[in-house]
């Protein structure tokens, strides 16, 4: 009888100040299917985590775009983002 071991390997998230993942996640969420009007405002960090992703994105001002599609679209960039960078410290 044999058994797997399975190994978590952590992932390396890049630091971004506050303005530069704004304007990633906005530029992201943009490019979502129906979110082209929408635009992310502001994002804003998570207290007590200190590794991962670190922030979130509180309010998204909808545009034209349908909020169904906007809500979808922020989950999508949340994910694939968070992934990626984390908010640099002050």
């Amino acid at each position: 009888m044999g058994y797997e071991c399975w190994n978590r390997t952590t992932s390396v998230t890049t630091p971004k100040s506050q303005s530069e993942l704004t304007a990633i996640a906005d530029e992201a969420l943009r490019g979502q299917p129906g979110c082209e009007t929408a635009r992310v405002v502001a994002l804003v960090p998570l207290p007590h985590v200190r590794s991962g992703r670190n922030w979130e994105i509180p309010n998204v001002v909808l545009g034209d775009s349908l909020i169904s599609d906007v809500d979808r679209g922020v989950m999508s960039v949340h994910h694939r983002l968070g992934r990626k960078f984390h908010l640099a410290g002050d």
